[in-house]
């Protein structure tokens, strides 16, 4: 085989800093634009976004993974610097830390899809937090309790 031909589908999800409900509905939309926008940029696809005021989740298609830790870190850095431009009023805003990120088999892909446009109808009966607990046992991830959440 003379070429390399490389897939790989995300769903990372996190959180902003202390969970405050900062991404509301006049942020939503141009913030959820801007990500898609840099996610291209690193020559990925973003296949859905969504989440809740305290939270996003993403699902990603990337063709190379060299660069993954770096791609998630400008992700939430270039988000973040941008919300400080365009919405002075909200200079407190920050991402958590960390970061979930969970790689998605290409024959779920529209159920994770429907999973993230269905945050609102989950987050009736569920935290963020007994989410994100829940999707870190589901793809068996060791954590630390003490330091899960920051």
């Amino acid at each position: 085989m003379t070429h390399s031909y490389r897939v790989h589908f995300y769903h990372c999800i996190w959180a902003t800093k202390q969970r405050r409900a900062f991404i509301i509905p006049k942020v939503q939309i141009r913030l959820y634009t801007y990500i898609n926008g840099i996610i291209t940029n690193h020559s990925g696809t973003l296949l859905e976004i969504g989440g809740m005021p305290d939270h996003v989740h993403l699902l990603l298609k990337l063709g190379d993974l060299q660069p993954y830790s770096h791609f998630v870190r400008d992700v939430k850095a270039c988000s973040s610097a941008w919300i400080h431009k365009n919405f002075p009023d909200m200079q407190d805003f920050a991402w958590q830390e960390g970061y979930g990120s969970f790689s998605v088999s290409y024959s779920v892909l529209n159920s994770v899809q429907k999973y993230i446009q269905n945050q609102e109808k989950h987050h009736k009966n569920m935290t963020f937090e007994q989410e994100y607990l829940r999707l870190l046992q589901l793809h068996n991830t060791p954590y630390d309790d003490r330091f899960v959440f920051g």
